[in-house]
Parts: structure tokens; C-alpha cells; sequence
């Protein structure tokens, strides 16, 4: 049974608007919409519940009104301010004149209103008909796009009007606020190969554009992701029920894979965040196809915990699965499951899953390194990355990055060692960027939670193309980010033996710094949670390998003392750790 979709869905702070049911091209079709009386109801009962003076400003004005007449009346009384002053109106009905008799205060309640309405996450989409193709047309993207530009300009034309009529006069001030949708999609269905099990998931439609409205600003419930992805044997149909009406897909290319990232309603904030790190799979990539990688997020069936990862043998599928839970608001977790499954799935193929960072730099003279930092989260890899970007215009001409946060190793058919990535974003912390960086690039980004502890940033930063190609590596260093450097103990220091080496990897050191819920120097299996862990016994023997492969090939394997965790130093230990990175890439031999 198809269930027919509502024209818009408020939940959780966020409003999800079906274009198509809700189209509104005019100023009389937007007040006549039952969205705009639901935002007015929701409105008048929050500001009943506080006794605001707007709401006491109210009852004193209209007291001959009951409480539920008044969202009608108001509602009523913006048309009639679309196109008429106020002195015209109280001219035409007396009841009016009441309320226009205290104009500034009656203002001051539409820009309440506005404001309300602007603190909603607001998304807006159009579902394509069935195998229509419409989502791969230019012109009908073009369609979108603009449907998404009038509907902005809508709002703030009458938010306007309605303000001059009441006024009688023009403001001497535009504010160009953003007031329409944060964040579009265009959505399609594809017939997909569905394994037996999942044929539910056919009725979800896929993401086949987005549109995002930047510098975008998003609230989750949490800014800290805790405890670990547990493998279960075996899934349940209770365990995916779900209704199809309120979920959307995310097709993903992670590094070489193809990912269908199912997500609820209630988390499209950070579902449609995932366009900054993710690159949309291309429609041949999809339809007729079986994904590698699955995962649900936001599931209300009995799962075992909250994050959870299933390797389907039958299909040859990686299922990861979240539960529905306010804990869950985070966009860690949907970076981070996605990432287990890549990484248990680069294991299979014989590469060695990296947490950690890799850069490609050419310097003016003419040298160049290929350099992979690994680290789990707040070790200061990316940091460092950030403080080789500040130091660029003076040593750098050419800088890219490969991986931010999760990359794999393989050998290529020269015999090689070569890295490959994941992402084209990153996911970054606020606090350790160089101060202005995040400014610089606003016009880009997304952020998550910037008035609290560990404030994120999502940015794209490197092209598809370059995180599949497979770089040469040079060096592989480990991100150290509690000890001080010292005579004996430099900013760099390269091991002599594999040994040497896989031991201080493998024991994934580092002080935490609040990106998760751990505390103090704290050690993890190759600073990897994610995968590494799960499956150790296939990464203990793919990572000796490569290490061994590493020094037989000349690979330079050692540490960098980033001291991020050092308070004091989360700043200059990074920026000092790259200087040093700099001079040894100088004393390379220059590319021919």
C-alpha cells in the first residue's frame, strides 16, 4: 500500500516542505497555505505559553477573541496587509482599529513571527514521477533551483509588504536574510537490485540533487559522539521497520564504493549535511545496482544497542544500523558508521584502512611529498593539514588533500604503496582551525553547534577524482599529540624497524580532547575504532604486511608531535610540527 506523503512535515524544530503539494507563486497562495497557519498556531501557542508582552499585547487589543480564534484572525489580517494599508483597512472594518491603534507593537509581533519562522531548519523538495529521468535534465534542475529562489524571495516579499502596509513607510534598511529553504532536494526513485529482506527500501526515494544555502547553521541535540559500533550475526524484520514515507537516501561514493545511506526525517539536517562530504553516486551508479555499503539511520525496531553493523554474506552488503534516539543527533555517527563499513570492506580487499590525513605538497623549489598523518579524533592531524594551508603562500606551490580523516593503503600494479581516500569534506573542529580560516571559507561550509564545546565544520575540500586516484607515499607518521619535544625526542622522528614502528601504532596513543567521551591519555588498536577494531585479526595481519612492505619499498615511517592534546600548544604545536614537515620535504630530491 502507498501511503501518500503530507505536503509538509514540522518535527523536531525543522519543517520539510513537498514543493510539488505546496507550491505557492503568489503572495495570496502563501497566506492561504495551511503551513503558514500552522507556523502562526505554533507561534501564538509559544508565545501563550511564556506570557510574552507580544502575547499580553494580544488579549489586551482583541479581547473579545477566545484563544483559538486567534490564529485565524491574525491570519486574516496579514492578507488583508498584503495589499492594503492599515488606515484602509481599519476604513473598511472597525474591529481593526483596535489593533492598529498600538502599530509599533504590533510590529514588533510580526518580527517575532519572522524570527520564529527563521529558527525552523527548512527544507524544501520535489519528487520526480517514477523512471521519469526528470532528475537528470538540466533544465528541470534548473527548474528546481529557481522554484527554490522564488519561494525565498516570496517570503521576504511579504514579510516586507506586510511590514511597509502596517508602517506606512519603506525601512531604511534590506536585510537579504535567508528566509526561504535552508537546504533543497530533488528526489527520484530508482529501481535498484534489492536483495530479499529490504524490499521496503525500493519505496525510498534517492537524493538526485541538493541545493544548500551557505554559511548554514545547525543545532544538533549532541556535539560529542560516544561508545563503538558492535558487529550483530544476525537482522530481524522488526529490527528495519520502518515507514517509507519518512525516510530519504543518500547515495554515496565513499572512496571506490557506492553507499545508500537511509536516513529519518527527524535527522535531514545532518542526512543532507553529508553533501559536503560525501560526492552523490551518479544515476548509473545506482540504477540496476546493489550497493557495497547500507546504512539506516534513525530506526525505531529493537536494536541491541544504538549503532550497529551486520555483514549481510547473502547479498555481499555491509548494513550499518542507528537507532531513532535524540543521543544519536550527531553527525559523527553518520561519518564515522559509514567509515566502519568502508574499512572492513578495504580489509577484504586486501588495503589497509588509515584514521588519519593525507596530503599531497609540492614545494616552489620544486620537491614534493606525499604525506599520510594517522590519528583518532582531536590527535591533530587535521590540524596540522590546517597549519600547512596557513603556511602555503610562503614554501608551498601546490597543496592537496587526499584524505581528511579516512584513507586506506594498497599497492598498485607498479608495486607501489599508494593511498587512496574516502571524503571530498572534512569534518573539522572550530577551536583548532588557524583563527580566520573557518571565516575565509563560510561562503562553503556548514556549521554544527559553533556556540559550543567541540563545534564542527563540514567543507568540501578535495575533488572525487584525486581521492581514487592512488598517490605514492613517502611517509607514514603517526600523530602524537602528548609529548613535548625535546633534544632527544624531535617534532619528527623516524623509526628503524618495522617493529619499532607497528608497536607505537599499534598502540594509538593520544590525550582526548572532548571529541568524544573519553578522557586523558586513553589508547585505541592503531588510533582506528572504526573497523580496525571489529575485525582485528584480518587487520593485524594486513597491517604487519604493509609495514614490512613500507620499509622494503622506502617508505619513511615515524611520528609527528603535534601536542594538540598540551594545553597551551593547540595552535603552535601544530603549525611548529608542519614547519619541520617542510624541511624535511626540502631535502628531497626535486621532481623532474
Amino acid at each position: 500500500m502507498i501511503v501518500q506523503k503530507k505536503p509538509y512535515v514540522i518535527t523536531r524544530g525543522k519543517v520539510i516542505i513537498d514543493y510539488s503539494a505546496l507550491y505557492c507563486d503568489t503572495t495570496e497562495k502563501l497566506l492561504r497555505s495551511e503551513l503558514f497557519s500552522d507556523v502562526v498556531d505554533r507561534f501564538i501557542k509559544k508565545i501563550a505559553s511564556k506570557s510574552t508582552s507580544s502575547f499580553a499585547f494580544l488579549m489586551e487589543t482583541l479581547p473579545w477573541l477566545k484563544r483559538d480564534e486567534l490564529t485565524e484572525y491574525i491570519v486574516n489580517l496579514f492578507r488583508l496587509l498584503s495589499s492594503h494599508s492599515a488606515e484602509e483597512i481599519a476604513a473598511m472594518n472597525k474591529e481593526y482599529r483596535h489593533i492598529f491603534s498600538e502599530k509599533l507593537l504590533f510590529h514588533d509581533f510580526i518580527e517575532e513571527l519572522y524570527q520564529f519562522w527563521r529558527r525552523f531548519e527548512r527544507f524544501i523538495y520535489i519528487e520526480a514521477p517514477e523512471r521519469s529521468h526528470y532528475s537528470r535534465s538540466s533544465i528541470h534542475h534548473a527548474q528546481f533551483i529557481k522554484a527554490n529562489e522564488e519561494f525565498k524571495n516570496l517570503v521576504l516579499f511579504v514579510y516586507r509588504r506586510v511590514s511597509e502596509n502596517l508602517l506606512g513607510q519603506n525601512p531604511r534598511v534590506y536585510r537579504q536574510l535567508p528566509s526561504g529553504a535552508n537546504m533543497g532536494m530533488l528526489l527520484e526513485k530508482v529501481e535498484w537490485s534489492c536483495p530479499e529482506g529490504y524490499r521496503h527500501l525500493k519505496e525510498i526515494p534517492f537524493i538526485r540533487l541538493s541545493l544548500v544555502e551557505p554559511p548554514l547553521i545547525l543545532y544538533p541535540v549532541m556535539n560529542k559522539r560516544k561508545g563503538s559500533f558492535k558487529e550483530i550475526h544476525s537482522v530481524t524484520p522488526d529490527m528495519l521497520d520502518l515507514k517509507p514515507e519518512e525516510w530519504y537516501c543518500f547515495p554515496a561514493r565513499v572512496g571506490p564504493l557506492t553507499a545508500f545511506i537511509y536516513f529519518h526525517q527527524d535527522f535531514i539536517s545532518l542526512g543532507l549535511s553529508l553533501i559536503n562530504l560525501f560526492e552523490i553516486a551518479d544515476y548509473d551508479e545506482i540504477d540496476g545496482k546493489k550497493p557495497e555499503l547500507m546504512l539506516l539511520f534513525g530506526l525505531s525496531g529493537p536494536l541491541q544497542e544504538d549503532t550497529v553493523f551486520f555483514e549481510d554474506n547473502k547479498s555481499g552488503i555491509l548494513i550499518g544500523l542507528v537507532k531513532h534516539s535524540e543521543e544519536m543527533d550527531y553527525f559523527g555517527y553518520f561519518k564515522k558508521m559509514i567509515l566502519t563499513l568502508h574499512n572492513i570492506a578495504m580489509l577484504k580487499r586486501n588495503r589497509l584502512p588509515l584514521h588519519g590525513a593525507m596530503v599531497y605538497l609540492k614545494l616552489k623549489e620544486g620537491q614534493r611529498g606525499n604525506v599520510i598523518i594517522v590519528g583518532d579524533s582531536g590527535a591533530g592531524k587535521s590540524e596540522t593539514l590546517e597549519a600547512l594551508r596557513g603556511l602555503a603562500d610562503e614554501y608551498i606551490c601546490e597543496m592537496r588533500i587526499i584524505f581528511d580523516d579516512m584513507g586506506s593503503i594498497g599497492v598498485n600494479s607498479k608495486k607501489k604503496i599508494v593511498g587512496y581516500g574516502t571524503e571530498i569534506g572534512a569534518f573539522v573542529r572550530l577551536d583548532d582551525l588557524e583563527p580566520g580560516y573557518a571565516y575565509v571559507e563560510i561562503d562553503r561550509s556548514i556549521f554544527m553547534n559553533p556556540d559550543r564545546t567541540n563545534a564542527r565544520l563540514i567543507i568540501p575540500i578535495t575533488p572525487y577524482h584525486h581521492i581514487v586516484k592512488g598517490y605514492p607515499v613517502d611517509m607514514v607518521l603517526y600523530a602524537n599529540n602528548y609529548e613535548q619535544i625535546t633534544a632527544e625526542h624531535p617534532a619528527i622522528e623516524f623509526f628503524s624497524s618495522p617493529g619499532e614502528a607497528f608497536s607505537v601504532f599499534r598502540s594509538g596513543a593520544r590525550l582526548a580532547k572532548g571529541t568524544t567521551d573519553e578522557k586523558g591519555l586513553v589508547h585505541t588498536y592503531f588510533a582506528n575504532p572504526f573497523g580496525a577494531v571489529q575485525r582485528k585479526e584480518e587487520h593485524e595481519k594486513c597491517a604487519s604486511e604493509y609495514f614490512e612492505k613500507m620499509f622494503q619499498s622506502g617508505v619513511r615511517v615515524g611520528q609527528i608531535r603535534t601536542r594538540l592534546g598540551i594545553g597551551g600548544f593547540e595552535q603552535n604545536g601544530p603549525r611548529e610540527a608542519a614547519l619541520e614537515l617542510f624541511k624535511i620535504i626540502q631535502r628531497m630530491t626535486p621532481e623532474e
